[in-house]
């Protein structure tokens, strides 16, 4: 019975926490006042970097060329030229001659970032003061860059980021991540802005003066950095700048990503955040009240106060996590149409994806390598990167089988979870 007590109340803790979040969220959507008439729209260099195909990739980047906004330029960039993404960028430039687009290749090996490696040779050739720096898998509406520059009258503002809405969802890892984006991404950023005033910065949209981004070192200083969008922010704010975060909401399109990708790609966040926020890493786990309320059932066994407790927290956090969907949605924006439409009956799986979560939680404290588009790196404080060494070459063996012992403690533990729900289905 102390188990249980002891998890009741972290769970308690969570979901007053999780009220918090989305009280973070309607503060942040209720209150930005609108652009004044007549304001300036200076012209904006907007960087694309590419690498294969992501999902709705066409889709996407024809959304940036239907802006209603009268001068900027868009800089596909891409490291090499039979990049399949390489075509469809061509096919977005010869549907639009009218904008300004560049298609530019160009191999870059600063750094270990392959993102910063993509985007140095364009921010090279950008011809405006302002650079956006937007991901691929990024849709936006027409109105999109009107919202954003707006923040650029004030001087004082350095950069300016948004809030990301996960759409789309036709496979079981692109929903997690669409559940896991509108519900503990878009509730942490909105707390720490608006509540702790810590930027959170995260890069699927970033807008910059040159100025002010090369008087914090440039890119090429974050070329060694696996979370360069969240230091760039960082650094900025320590200059003195204003980091803002927009209202104005992104939509990050996923429809078919696989578990292992989803797996992959929330371990390395984790250990991202590990080695950037150290001991407060380890409250992420107790802001997980769906994982911690089934903790009394798994250990404890199927009592029916541990299972009314598991269920109740469940339920209650789901229904949270549809309440910020929702607000996310808004009704101001332009809609999800088509195939990037996410059906709020997915937010039942909320509660799944949160016990997925919790069981790779353990794995940042216990492994420093992580693999970004196929090359392993060792990550160390501020998400600095370095070469890992070979396998099966010195002490290089000993950390991969570190890692892989790590991974397949998560996947024993979520096949413990899968079993428990098999028993009791």
């Amino acid at each position: 019975m102390f188990l249980f007590w002891i998890c009741g109340a972290l769970a308690l803790f969570g979901l007053a926490m999780h009220a918090v979040q989305i009280v973070a969220v309607r503060k942040k959507l209720g209150g930005e006042r609108e652009r004044p008439d007549g304001g300036a729209l200076p012209p904006v260099s907007l960087l694309k970097p590419l690498k294969g195909l992501d999902d709705n990739l066409f889709d996407n980047l024809e959304s940036f060329c239907l802006l209603e906004y009268p001068e900027y330029e868009i800089i596909f960039s891409l490291q090499n030229a039979n990049d399949p993404a390489c075509k469809v960028a061509a096919k977005v430039r010869d549907k639009y001659p009218e904008r300004d687009i560049t298609i530019h290749i160009e191999k870059c090996d600063a750094g270990l970032n392959p993102k910063v490696n993509n985007l140095i040779p364009a921010y090279k050739i950008a011809k405006h003061g302002l650079v956006l720096i937007s991901d691929s898998n990024v849709m936006v509406g027409r109105q999109y860059l009107r919202e954003i520059v707006r923040h650029m009258d004030d001087p004082c503002v350095g950069l300016v980021s948004n809030l990301i809405r996960g759409t789309g969802g036709r496979s079981l890892g692109s929903l997690f991540e669409i559940l896991h984006l509108n519900s503990f991404v878009a509730g942490s950023v909105c707390f720490l802005d608006t509540f702790l005033k810590i930027p959170c910065v995260i890069g699927k949209s970033m807008l910059m003066r040159k100025k002010d981004l090369e008087a914090i070192g440039g890119l090429e200083s974050m070329k060694d950095i696996l979370a360069e969008d969240y230091m760039i922010g960082e650094r900025m704010h320590r200059s003195g700048k204003k980091v803002v975060l927009s209202r104005y909401r992104i939509r990050n399109v996923n429809l078919y990503w696989g578990m292992g990708r989803f797996l992959n790609r929330h371990t390395r966040w984790g250990k991202l955040r590990w080695h950037i926020g150290g001991y407060r890493y380890l409250l992420e786990l107790a802001g997980n009240p769906v994982f911690i309320s089934w903790l009394p059932v798994w250990f404890g066994g199927p009592s029916a106060a541990a299972l009314s407790l598991a269920l109740s927290v469940s339920l209650m956090k789901a229904a949270g996590d549809l309440y910020l969907g929702k607000i996310l949605a808004g009704s101001e924006q332009e809609g999800d149409e088509g195939k990037t439409a996410f059906s709020p009956f997915f937010y039942l799986l909320s509660p799944v994806k949160d016990l997925v979560i919790g069981c790779i939680w353990c794995v940042p404290l216990l492994s420093r390598t992580v693999t970004w588009r196929g090359t392993t790196y060792r990550i160390g404080r501020d998400s600095l990167l370095s070469p890992c060494p070979s396998e099966g070459k010195g002490i290089g063996k000993y950390r991969y089988r570190v890692r892989d012992l790590t991974q397949r403690v998560s996947w024993g533990v979520f096949r413990f979870l899968h079993s428990i729900r098999e028993r009791f289905a």
